[in-house]
């Protein structure tokens, strides 16, 4: 018989892992506890629900007083965050493209994508320096000239990639190089994008960065206290603990948090009596 027949023949039966038929679908891997020991031990005593409850809450706090602090060091340290957190989505996301290209030995696929993250910076950034910092740029003479042909130089650095990615094609590969070249091209748009607007509204004003980050982290909040107290309808299949009680109450806590936020910023003019309003 064949090895399969002997191997049952001498074990005297068929293990569960040779009955179960083969789905196709991979494992799912089994969570595992990153809690620090030192909560471990201090929460030892309560049940696994509230255990969590605690854990959320004390790191919550954490990160809230480590938000203030980074606001407190100013803008330029948040712009650089920001800047660090771009790199970071970019590489998650080319990496995915990586593991497919590099399977059919292409070449020069990471090279260019960084060299175009390199480009949009540049094109993005360098505009809004000149704006913010014109003062600074007119004075030193190398700054002077980089910002009068900023646009020409921009257009000439992606033209210089453009061409390096037609000379990277190979043949019957055209299409697999075409999918990745745009797949760089729409990360890009997404990751450096929303990069660049939020420093943008740096620029404009701390306020601009804080009210928004404000209420994510209240709606945040807010969904997880009200789904944890009173949630018992299922919100979405794909997060079974999410619940519309928690959704519906992170909303409206949103709502009442953000309102007066923006009020206390809004200066309305007051004319004159004869001019009315």
């Amino acid at each position: 018989g064949s090895e399969a027949e002997d191997r049952v023949k001498r074990d005297g039966g068929v293990s569960d892992s040779e009955c179960r038929p083969d789905s196709g679908v991979p494992e799912v891997p089994v969570a595992t506890d990153d809690t620090p020991e030192v909560l471990n031990k201090a929460l030892s005593g309560l049940s696994s629900r509230w255990k969590n409850w605690w854990v959320r809450g004390i790191l919550t706090l954490a990160m809230i007083s480590f938000f203030f602090f980074i606001i407190y060091l100013g803008p330029m340290v948040l712009m650089m965050i920001v800047l660090c957190v771009q790199i970071k989505c970019f590489h998650e996301i080319i990496t995915i493209g990586y593991s497919v290209y590099h399977s059919y030995h292409l070449p020069w696929f990471r090279t260019l994508s960084w060299y175009f993250l390199l480009c949009v910076n540049y094109f993005f950034y360098g505009e809004t320096v000149t704006d913010y910092f014109f003062t600074l740029v007119q004075r030193e003479e190398p700054l002077r000239i980089l910002s009068k042909y900023h646009r020409f130089i921009s257009f000439t650095l992606y033209l210089t990639g453009f061409c390096m990615f037609v000379l990277s094609l190979v043949k019957k590969h055209y299409r697999l190089q075409f999918y990745m070249f745009g797949w760089t091209h729409v990360t890009l748009l997404i990751v450096v994008t929303q990069s660049h607007l939020i420093i943008h509204n740096l620029f404009e004003g701390m306020i601009w960065f804080i009210v928004p980050i404000s209420c994510v982290i209240c709606n945040d909040i807010m969904a997880y206290m009200f789904g944890f107290f009173f949630g018992r309808t299922p919100l979405i299949k794909l997060s079974p603990k999410k619940t519309w009680e928690g959704f519906i109450g992170g909303f409206f806590s949103t709502v009442v948090f953000g309102i007066p936020v923006v009020l206390r910023d809004v200066r309305l003019p007051l004319f004159c009596v004869s001019g009315g309003v």
